[in-house]
């Protein structure tokens, strides 16, 4: 059997521990929900979160890694970004959810293009469910109606979102072992500051189709 390529179980391992993150960050953000209708809501974003880190984590095994070692090199980068971006109340977690999520995917379509048969079906299956989106976005705008004041604090919360988000995966892609960005750059013409661009770019179409201010 070849061995497995690092890039690949490095990627899986970053992929995991979001994942697994996430849904520790849902499952306590859905108790700002302000009825029980939302709360069932975010808690299904977080159980899905917690399936797909087993998935990855049994193709890490498959792949002759261990879960432990694939995530250790990102946990700190990834518990830092969630340490800094706690929210205060229920319009914060959605609008974390619908930028956080959405920057995630973003990432993971574009690195996805480098892998092969089934590691590449595996990260875009783990891709979030638009339904959540969609979900997180009207409950935002429907914050916004009620009290257009909001818009200008959650405008700069998701400022401060991105901004948290695209410091943390600069650690990551500069990384503890650079096999992330070799994996990055076997898409001709691909280059770090380029997907960061093109994530921030789709991040501010993003907040104007949410109500907010870019």
């Amino acid at each position: 059997m070849p061995a497995p390529d690092p890039a690949v179980v490095d990627l899986l391992g970053l992929v995991a521990y979001g994942e697994l993150l996430a849904f520790d960050r849902l499952a306590a953000d859905a108790r700002l929900a302000p009825d029980l209708r939302r709360r069932a809501a975010l808690s299904e974003m977080a159980a899905a979160g917690i399936a797909h880190y087993r998935w990855l984590t049994d193709r890490i095994g498959a792949l002759g890694g261990t879960p432990e070692d694939a995530v250790a090199p990102y946990a700190e980068a990834l518990e830092a970004y969630h340490d800094s971006t706690e929210p205060r109340d229920w319009l914060e977690a959605v609008t974390k959810a619908y930028v956080g999520d959405a920057i995630t995917d973003d990432f993971l379509r574009e690195i996805a293009d480098g892998l092969d048969g089934p590691d590449r079906r595996l990260v875009l299956d783990v891709l979030h469910d638009t339904r959540y989106a969609e979900f997180a976005a009207a409950e935002i705008r429907a914050g916004v109606a009620a009290d257009p004041r909001v818009a200008n604090r959650l405008s700069m919360w998701a400022r401060r979102l991105l901004g948290e988000a695209l410091s943390q995966a600069g650690r990551v892609a500069a990384a503890d072992r650079g096999a992330l960005t070799a994996l990055i750059a076997r898409r001709e013409g691909v280059d770090v500051p380029g997907l960061f661009r093109r994530i921030t770019d789709a991040h501010t179409a993003r907040m104007t189709a949410a109500g907010l201010n870019n």
